[in-house]
């Protein structure tokens, strides 16, 4: 039985890549307020007066909840495709997703508190 699958290739795998963060950002008002927070959070990282290894480390930890975000955005997506109904699976999908998203804020304002500190009150 042959799988019904597109040939995919560096360039097509591109596109729908920014295919995705397109639609996302275009569709969810929660990635564009992470997409404001990365970019703030960027600058930050590098105007502060800290190491380039700390000024890397906050740009990297930049990443986690825009990641996190775009799982989210994908369970959602896929718990929409099975059912609108009320139902007490999907609404733990959707719990967990946002949890995730939870955490990942959590784990990047732990690293900026503990690398900030190290940086200026040590």
């Amino acid at each position: 039985m042959a799988l019904n699958k597109p040939k995919y290739t560096l360039f097509k795998n591109t596109r729908y890549a920014l295919e995705g963060l397109r639609e996302v950002s275009q569709n969810e008002k929660s990635f564009r307020l992470q997409i404001v927070l990365f970019v703030v959070g960027m600058i930050l990282a590098w105007v502060l007066p800290i190491s380039f290894v700390q000024s890397s480390i906050l740009s990297v930890s930049m990443f986690i909840p825009i990641m996190a975000e775009m799982i989210n955005s994908s369970v959602e997506r896929t718990v929409d495709l099975v059912t609108f109904d009320h139902h007490e699976l999907a609404k733990r999908a959707k719990d967990a997703g946002a949890a995730l998203v939870f955490l990942s804020l959590s784990m990047l304002a732990l690293i900026w508190g503990l690398v900030l500190y190290n940086a200026l009150c040590m």
